[in-house]
Protein backbone atom coordinates (compact mmCIF):
# COMPACT_ATOMS: atom_id res chain seq x y z
CA UNK A 1 0.00 0.00 0.00
CA UNK A 2 1.14 3.44 -1.00
CA UNK A 3 2.29 5.67 2.05
CA UNK A 4 -0.93 8.02 3.39
CA UNK A 5 -3.40 5.59 2.09
CA UNK A 6 -5.51 3.07 2.89
CA UNK A 7 -7.76 0.47 1.58
CA UNK A 8 -11.63 0.40 2.01
CA UNK A 9 -15.18 -0.64 0.75
CA UNK A 10 -14.67 1.91 -1.60
CA UNK A 11 -11.26 1.54 -3.23
CA UNK A 12 -7.69 3.29 -2.34
CA UNK A 13 -8.04 6.77 -0.22
CA UNK A 14 -6.09 9.01 1.44
CA UNK A 15 -5.67 7.91 5.44
CA UNK A 16 -7.48 11.04 6.21
CA UNK A 17 -10.59 10.35 4.04
CA UNK A 18 -13.76 8.96 5.58
CA UNK A 19 -15.88 5.92 4.37
CA UNK A 20 -19.78 6.89 5.64
CA UNK A 21 -23.06 5.56 4.09
CA UNK A 22 -24.72 8.88 2.30
CA UNK A 23 -27.80 8.39 4.56
CA UNK A 24 -25.29 9.38 7.66
CA UNK A 25 -24.94 13.65 6.14
CA UNK A 26 -27.93 13.90 4.66
CA UNK A 27 -31.42 15.44 5.85
CA UNK A 28 -33.15 14.18 2.90
CA UNK A 29 -33.44 11.23 0.51
CA UNK A 30 -36.66 10.80 -1.39
CA UNK A 31 -37.38 10.25 -5.21
CA UNK A 32 -39.72 12.38 -7.35
CA UNK A 33 -43.63 11.01 -7.61
CA UNK A 34 -44.41 8.66 -10.41
CA UNK A 35 -46.11 9.76 -13.50
CA UNK A 36 -48.02 12.76 -14.52
CA UNK A 37 -51.49 12.33 -16.45
CA UNK A 38 -52.17 14.68 -19.47
CA UNK A 39 -54.69 16.41 -16.73
CA UNK A 40 -51.94 17.44 -14.85
CA UNK A 41 -49.82 19.39 -17.43
CA UNK A 42 -50.26 22.88 -17.77
CA UNK A 43 -49.24 25.83 -20.90
CA UNK A 44 -49.12 28.36 -18.48
CA UNK A 45 -45.60 30.34 -17.53
CA UNK A 46 -47.11 30.18 -13.54
CA UNK A 47 -47.13 26.31 -14.20
CA UNK A 48 -44.32 24.50 -12.12
CA UNK A 49 -41.31 23.03 -13.92
CA UNK A 50 -40.96 19.27 -14.24
CA UNK A 51 -38.02 17.89 -14.29
CA UNK A 52 -37.28 14.23 -15.66
CA UNK A 53 -34.30 12.26 -16.26
CA UNK A 54 -33.78 13.55 -19.81
CA UNK A 55 -33.49 17.24 -18.77
CA UNK A 56 -30.65 15.40 -15.97
CA UNK A 57 -27.34 16.09 -17.82
CA UNK A 58 -23.97 15.16 -15.78
CA UNK A 59 -23.35 18.61 -13.85
CA UNK A 60 -26.03 20.37 -16.07
CA UNK A 61 -29.47 20.22 -17.20
CA UNK A 62 -31.17 20.65 -20.89
CA UNK A 63 -34.21 22.08 -20.64
CA UNK A 64 -35.14 22.25 -24.17
CA UNK A 65 -39.33 21.31 -24.32
CA UNK A 66 -39.47 20.91 -20.26
CA UNK A 67 -42.78 20.85 -19.02
CA UNK A 68 -45.08 22.12 -16.62
CA UNK A 69 -47.11 21.22 -14.01
CA UNK A 70 -50.33 22.33 -12.52
CA UNK A 71 -49.60 24.31 -8.71
CA UNK A 72 -52.75 22.55 -7.71
CA UNK A 73 -50.91 18.80 -8.63
CA UNK A 74 -47.42 20.26 -7.60
CA UNK A 75 -48.83 21.42 -4.18
CA UNK A 76 -49.99 17.60 -3.61
CA UNK A 77 -46.70 16.23 -4.00
CA UNK A 78 -44.50 19.15 -2.00
CA UNK A 79 -41.97 15.83 -0.93
CA UNK A 80 -40.59 16.36 -4.19
CA UNK A 81 -40.06 19.92 -4.36
CA UNK A 82 -36.37 21.08 -5.51
CA UNK A 83 -34.26 23.20 -3.60
CA UNK A 84 -31.13 25.05 -4.85
CA UNK A 85 -28.20 22.63 -3.81
CA UNK A 86 -30.25 18.98 -3.88
CA UNK A 87 -28.32 16.70 -5.54
CA UNK A 88 -30.44 14.84 -8.70
CA UNK A 89 -29.51 11.08 -9.82
CA UNK A 90 -31.45 9.63 -12.66
CA UNK A 91 -33.10 6.25 -11.34
CA UNK A 92 -33.84 4.33 -14.46
CA UNK A 93 -32.58 4.86 -17.91
CA UNK A 94 -29.37 6.47 -18.20
CA UNK A 95 -28.79 5.26 -14.60
CA UNK A 96 -26.53 7.38 -11.65
CA UNK A 97 -26.22 10.57 -13.94
CA UNK A 98 -25.95 13.35 -11.35
CA UNK A 99 -26.55 17.26 -11.11
CA UNK A 100 -26.76 20.07 -8.82
CA UNK A 101 -30.45 21.90 -8.62
CA UNK A 102 -28.85 25.51 -9.30
CA UNK A 103 -30.87 28.62 -8.22
CA UNK A 104 -32.66 28.78 -10.87
CA UNK A 105 -34.66 25.57 -10.88
CA UNK A 106 -35.21 25.68 -6.86
CA UNK A 107 -38.96 25.15 -6.65
CA UNK A 108 -39.41 23.04 -9.32
CA UNK A 109 -40.85 19.37 -9.15
CA UNK A 110 -39.41 16.20 -10.44
CA UNK A 111 -40.26 12.79 -11.28
CA UNK A 112 -37.85 9.45 -11.33
CA UNK A 113 -34.94 11.27 -9.62
CA UNK A 114 -33.27 10.77 -6.55
CA UNK A 115 -33.39 13.83 -4.37
CA UNK A 116 -30.17 13.72 -2.37
CA UNK A 117 -30.09 17.03 0.30
CA UNK A 118 -26.67 16.97 2.31
CA UNK A 119 -27.20 18.55 5.54
CA UNK A 120 -25.72 22.27 5.76
CA UNK A 121 -22.12 22.63 6.01
CA UNK A 122 -21.03 18.55 6.14
CA UNK A 123 -20.75 18.74 2.41
CA UNK A 124 -20.82 19.55 -1.22
CA UNK A 125 -23.33 18.66 -2.97
CA UNK A 126 -20.98 19.59 -6.33
CA UNK A 127 -17.73 17.41 -5.56
CA UNK A 128 -20.83 14.17 -4.90
CA UNK A 129 -22.12 15.14 -8.76
CA UNK A 130 -18.61 15.04 -9.66
CA UNK A 131 -17.94 11.92 -7.46
CA UNK A 132 -21.16 9.68 -9.36
CA UNK A 133 -20.40 10.48 -12.56
CA UNK A 134 -17.10 9.64 -12.33
CA UNK A 135 -16.18 6.10 -13.68
CA UNK A 136 -15.42 4.72 -9.63
CA UNK A 137 -18.54 6.39 -8.52
CA UNK A 138 -20.96 5.05 -11.70
CA UNK A 139 -19.23 1.56 -10.55
CA UNK A 140 -20.75 2.57 -6.90
CA UNK A 141 -24.27 2.97 -8.51
CA UNK A 142 -24.10 -0.08 -10.75
CA UNK A 143 -23.89 -2.64 -7.67
CA UNK A 144 -27.32 -1.38 -6.52
CA UNK A 145 -28.85 -1.72 -9.87
CA UNK A 146 -32.15 -4.09 -9.73
CA UNK A 147 -34.51 -5.45 -12.16
CA UNK A 148 -34.02 -7.85 -14.83
CA UNK A 149 -35.37 -5.72 -18.00
CA UNK A 150 -35.76 -2.29 -16.99
CA UNK A 151 -32.43 -1.41 -14.31
CA UNK A 152 -32.92 1.23 -12.00
CA UNK A 153 -32.09 1.95 -8.65
CA UNK A 154 -33.86 2.37 -5.42
CA UNK A 155 -33.82 5.21 -3.06
CA UNK A 156 -33.72 3.01 -0.42
CA UNK A 157 -30.76 1.31 -1.58
CA UNK A 158 -28.56 4.26 -2.68
CA UNK A 159 -29.73 5.71 1.20
CA UNK A 160 -26.64 2.85 2.30
CA UNK A 161 -24.37 3.30 -0.15
CA UNK A 162 -20.81 3.43 0.96
CA UNK A 163 -19.05 6.70 -0.29
CA UNK A 164 -15.57 8.69 0.30
CA UNK A 165 -16.01 11.91 2.89
CA UNK A 166 -13.08 14.10 2.63
CA UNK A 167 -13.38 17.31 4.76
CA UNK A 168 -15.94 19.80 3.10
CA UNK A 169 -12.80 22.50 2.37
CA UNK A 170 -11.37 19.87 0.30
CA UNK A 171 -14.37 18.56 -1.17
CA UNK A 172 -15.12 22.12 -2.33
CA UNK A 173 -11.75 22.88 -3.80
CA UNK A 174 -11.89 19.66 -5.97
CA UNK A 175 -14.92 21.02 -6.60
CA UNK A 176 -13.82 24.64 -7.68
CA UNK A 177 -11.14 23.15 -9.73
CA UNK A 178 -13.36 20.52 -11.96
CA UNK A 179 -16.48 23.30 -12.07
CA UNK A 180 -13.28 25.64 -13.85
CA UNK A 181 -12.51 22.99 -16.25
CA UNK A 182 -16.20 22.65 -17.04
CA UNK A 183 -16.43 26.34 -17.94
CA UNK A 184 -13.59 26.39 -20.38
CA UNK A 185 -15.12 22.94 -21.77
CA UNK A 186 -18.46 24.82 -21.98
CA UNK A 187 -16.52 28.12 -23.20
CA UNK A 188 -15.11 26.31 -25.80
CA UNK A 189 -17.90 24.44 -27.19
CA UNK A 190 -19.81 28.04 -27.84
CA UNK A 191 -16.94 29.37 -29.20
CA UNK A 192 -17.16 26.37 -31.85
CA UNK A 193 -21.12 26.47 -32.13
CA UNK A 194 -20.53 30.19 -32.33
CA UNK A 195 -18.09 29.51 -35.56
CA UNK A 196 -19.66 26.59 -37.28
CA UNK A 197 -22.79 29.38 -37.22
CA UNK A 198 -20.74 31.93 -38.49
CA UNK A 199 -19.44 29.75 -41.81
CA UNK A 200 -23.15 28.65 -42.26
CA UNK A 201 -24.06 32.26 -43.06
CA UNK A 202 -21.02 32.69 -44.95
CA UNK A 203 -21.51 29.52 -46.79
CA UNK A 204 -25.24 31.10 -47.82
CA UNK A 205 -23.77 33.75 -49.17
CA UNK A 206 -20.92 32.70 -50.61
CA UNK A 207 -22.92 30.55 -52.65
CA UNK A 208 -25.98 32.45 -53.85
CA UNK A 209 -25.87 32.92 -57.45
CA UNK A 210 -24.29 35.80 -59.20
CA UNK A 211 -24.59 37.27 -62.23
CA UNK A 212 -22.36 35.61 -64.25
CA UNK A 213 -22.42 32.15 -62.97
CA UNK A 214 -23.69 28.94 -64.32
CA UNK A 215 -25.79 26.44 -62.89
CA UNK A 216 -24.60 22.68 -63.66
CA UNK A 217 -26.27 19.07 -62.44
CA UNK A 218 -23.56 16.78 -60.42
CA UNK A 219 -23.31 14.66 -63.88
CA UNK A 220 -22.52 17.16 -66.41
CA UNK A 221 -19.02 17.99 -64.10
CA UNK A 222 -17.86 14.22 -62.51
CA UNK A 223 -19.30 11.03 -61.83
CA UNK A 224 -20.93 9.37 -58.61
CA UNK A 225 -19.34 6.05 -58.29
CA UNK A 226 -21.31 2.93 -56.14
CA UNK A 227 -19.23 1.12 -53.35
CA UNK A 228 -18.60 -2.32 -53.13
CA UNK A 229 -20.51 -5.45 -52.20
CA UNK A 230 -18.44 -7.66 -49.85
CA UNK A 231 -19.73 -10.52 -47.90
CA UNK A 232 -18.96 -11.26 -44.10
CA UNK A 233 -16.88 -13.88 -45.12
CA UNK A 234 -14.41 -11.34 -47.06
CA UNK A 235 -13.99 -9.37 -43.80
CA UNK A 236 -10.64 -9.62 -42.35
CA UNK A 237 -7.95 -8.03 -39.47
CA UNK A 238 -6.01 -7.05 -41.68
CA UNK A 239 -6.60 -6.44 -45.87
CA UNK A 240 -7.99 -3.17 -47.74
CA UNK A 241 -9.80 -0.57 -45.51
CA UNK A 242 -13.93 -0.09 -46.15
CA UNK A 243 -14.56 3.37 -45.86
CA UNK A 244 -18.36 3.28 -44.40
CA UNK A 245 -20.58 6.18 -42.91
CA UNK A 246 -19.01 5.17 -39.52
CA UNK A 247 -15.79 6.42 -40.47
CA UNK A 248 -17.46 10.71 -41.13
CA UNK A 249 -17.80 12.47 -38.35
CA UNK A 250 -18.18 16.28 -38.84
CA UNK A 251 -17.40 16.27 -42.71
CA UNK A 252 -14.00 15.10 -41.99
CA UNK A 253 -12.08 10.96 -41.96
CA UNK A 254 -12.18 9.28 -38.83
CA UNK A 255 -10.70 6.03 -38.48
CA UNK A 256 -12.24 4.25 -34.88
CA UNK A 257 -14.20 2.14 -36.13
CA UNK A 258 -12.93 -0.03 -39.57
CA UNK A 259 -13.77 -2.88 -41.55
CA UNK A 260 -11.48 -4.64 -43.44
CA UNK A 261 -11.63 -7.14 -46.41
CA UNK A 262 -9.43 -9.55 -48.38
CA UNK A 263 -11.01 -8.93 -51.84
CA UNK A 264 -10.09 -7.94 -55.41
CA UNK A 265 -11.19 -4.34 -55.88
CA UNK A 266 -11.67 -2.65 -58.69
CA UNK A 267 -8.91 0.22 -59.72
CA UNK A 268 -12.24 2.14 -60.26
CA UNK A 269 -13.14 1.36 -56.20
CA UNK A 270 -10.06 2.63 -55.31
CA UNK A 271 -10.25 6.22 -53.43
CA UNK A 272 -7.93 8.94 -54.74
CA UNK A 273 -6.80 12.34 -53.24
CA UNK A 274 -9.57 14.65 -53.63
CA UNK A 275 -12.53 12.53 -53.57
CA UNK A 276 -15.79 12.98 -52.57
CA UNK A 277 -17.12 10.15 -50.13
CA UNK A 278 -20.90 10.18 -49.21
CA UNK A 279 -23.39 8.47 -47.57
CA UNK A 280 -26.18 7.25 -49.77
CA UNK A 281 -27.95 4.65 -47.99
CA UNK A 282 -28.82 4.35 -43.83
CA UNK A 283 -31.03 3.09 -41.50
CA UNK A 284 -30.97 6.84 -40.02
CA UNK A 285 -32.01 9.40 -42.85
CA UNK A 286 -30.38 12.19 -41.00
CA UNK A 287 -26.87 10.57 -41.78
CA UNK A 288 -27.84 10.34 -45.70
CA UNK A 289 -26.03 13.11 -47.65
CA UNK A 290 -23.26 12.84 -44.97
CA UNK A 291 -20.02 13.57 -46.75
CA UNK A 292 -15.79 13.88 -46.23
CA UNK A 293 -13.39 15.33 -48.22
CA UNK A 294 -10.45 12.07 -49.15
CA UNK A 295 -7.26 12.93 -48.46
CA UNK A 296 -4.23 11.44 -46.53
CA UNK A 297 -5.12 8.25 -44.88
CA UNK A 298 -8.39 7.73 -46.70
CA UNK A 299 -6.38 7.76 -50.21
CA UNK A 300 -6.26 4.29 -51.73
CA UNK A 301 -8.82 2.79 -50.05
CA UNK A 302 -11.80 1.27 -51.02
CA UNK A 303 -15.60 1.94 -50.11
CA UNK A 304 -18.88 0.12 -48.94
CA UNK A 305 -21.84 -0.25 -51.13
CA UNK A 306 -24.00 2.05 -49.00
CA UNK A 307 -21.12 4.70 -49.74
CA UNK A 308 -20.88 6.76 -53.07
CA UNK A 309 -17.62 8.49 -54.29
CA UNK A 310 -18.30 11.45 -56.07
CA UNK A 311 -15.24 12.00 -58.54
CA UNK A 312 -14.35 15.64 -60.22
CA UNK A 313 -11.75 17.89 -61.55
CA UNK A 314 -13.94 20.68 -59.15
CA UNK A 315 -13.84 18.67 -55.80
CA UNK A 316 -12.89 21.62 -53.45
CA UNK A 317 -15.30 23.54 -54.29
CA UNK A 318 -17.88 21.05 -54.60
CA UNK A 319 -17.13 19.66 -51.16
CA UNK A 320 -18.62 22.89 -49.46
CA UNK A 321 -21.22 22.48 -52.11
CA UNK A 322 -22.53 19.14 -50.77
CA UNK A 323 -22.60 20.62 -47.24
CA UNK A 324 -25.42 23.57 -48.18
CA UNK A 325 -28.89 24.18 -47.77
CA UNK A 326 -29.32 24.31 -51.24
CA UNK A 327 -28.10 20.43 -51.41
CA UNK A 328 -29.97 19.64 -48.45
CA UNK A 329 -33.35 20.54 -49.73
CA UNK A 330 -32.77 18.29 -52.68
CA UNK A 331 -31.90 15.09 -50.51
CA UNK A 332 -35.03 15.80 -48.85
CA UNK A 333 -37.29 16.52 -51.83
CA UNK A 334 -35.59 12.78 -53.23
CA UNK A 335 -35.62 10.74 -50.37
CA UNK A 336 -39.26 11.80 -49.13
CA UNK A 337 -40.77 9.98 -46.11
CA UNK A 338 -40.00 6.84 -46.59
CA UNK A 339 -36.56 6.19 -48.63
CA UNK A 340 -33.33 6.79 -46.89
CA UNK A 341 -31.37 5.99 -50.12
CA UNK A 342 -29.83 8.35 -53.10
CA UNK A 343 -29.08 6.56 -56.25
CA UNK A 344 -26.40 7.93 -58.77
CA UNK A 345 -29.34 8.82 -61.05
CA UNK A 346 -30.51 11.28 -57.63
CA UNK A 347 -27.26 12.19 -57.11
CA UNK A 348 -26.22 13.45 -60.85
CA UNK A 349 -29.35 15.17 -61.33
CA UNK A 350 -28.86 17.42 -58.19
CA UNK A 351 -28.02 21.25 -59.75
CA UNK A 352 -25.51 23.47 -57.63
CA UNK A 353 -24.35 26.77 -57.99
CA UNK A 354 -21.62 26.93 -60.63
CA UNK A 355 -19.16 29.92 -61.05
CA UNK A 356 -15.85 30.07 -62.47
CA UNK A 357 -12.53 28.23 -61.51
CA UNK A 358 -11.16 31.62 -60.04
CA UNK A 359 -14.09 31.93 -57.70
CA UNK A 360 -14.86 27.97 -57.03
CA UNK A 361 -11.11 28.12 -55.83
CA UNK A 362 -11.65 31.76 -53.63
CA UNK A 363 -14.96 30.38 -52.20
CA UNK A 364 -13.11 26.69 -51.27
CA UNK A 365 -10.16 28.95 -49.96
CA UNK A 366 -12.47 31.00 -47.30
CA UNK A 367 -14.97 28.20 -46.57
CA UNK A 368 -11.57 25.72 -45.91
CA UNK A 369 -9.73 28.41 -43.99
CA UNK A 370 -13.49 28.29 -41.90
CA UNK A 371 -13.42 24.80 -41.42
CA UNK A 372 -9.62 24.44 -40.20
CA UNK A 373 -10.25 27.21 -37.64
CA UNK A 374 -13.14 25.21 -36.55
CA UNK A 375 -10.53 22.10 -36.39
CA UNK A 376 -7.59 23.37 -34.32
CA UNK A 377 -10.57 24.89 -31.82
CA UNK A 378 -12.02 21.02 -31.74
CA UNK A 379 -8.73 19.73 -31.09
CA UNK A 380 -8.54 22.34 -28.77
CA UNK A 381 -11.53 21.17 -26.66
CA UNK A 382 -10.67 17.73 -27.06
CA UNK A 383 -7.43 18.06 -25.20
CA UNK A 384 -9.42 20.45 -22.42
CA UNK A 385 -11.68 16.88 -21.97
CA UNK A 386 -9.15 14.95 -21.79
CA UNK A 387 -7.20 16.97 -19.42
CA UNK A 388 -10.46 17.08 -17.22
CA UNK A 389 -10.74 13.58 -17.23
CA UNK A 390 -7.29 13.13 -15.52
CA UNK A 391 -8.26 15.90 -13.24
CA UNK A 392 -11.07 13.37 -11.87
CA UNK A 393 -9.13 10.73 -11.95
CA UNK A 394 -6.42 11.94 -9.83
CA UNK A 395 -8.90 14.56 -7.38
CA UNK A 396 -11.41 12.39 -6.62
CA UNK A 397 -9.17 9.38 -5.84
CA UNK A 398 -7.00 11.63 -3.26
CA UNK A 399 -3.99 11.05 -5.71
CA UNK A 400 -3.39 15.16 -5.96
CA UNK A 401 -4.54 17.40 -2.76
CA UNK A 402 -5.29 20.94 -2.79
CA UNK A 403 -6.04 20.99 0.76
Amino acid sequence: MVEGFKNTEVGVIPNDWEVKQLLENTSLMTNGFVGVSKLHYTDYENGILYIQGYNVEENGFNLHGIKRITNEFHNQHLKSCLREGDLLTIQTGDIGVTTVVPKKLEGSNCHALIITRFKKGIADPLFYSYYFNFSEGRKRLKEIETGSTMKHINVGDMRYLLIPYPTKAEQTAIATALNDADALISSLEKLIAKKKAIKQGAMQELLKPKEGWETKTLGEIGECIIGLTYSPSNVKKEGKLVLRSSNIKGNKLVFDNNVFVDVDVNDRLITRKADILICVRNGSRNLIGKCAFIDGRGVGETFGAFMSIFRSPYNEYIFHVLQSHCIHIQIEETIGATINQLTNKNLNSFVIPFPNTSEQNRIAKILSDMDNEISQLEQKLEKQRQLKQGMMQSLLTGKIRLV
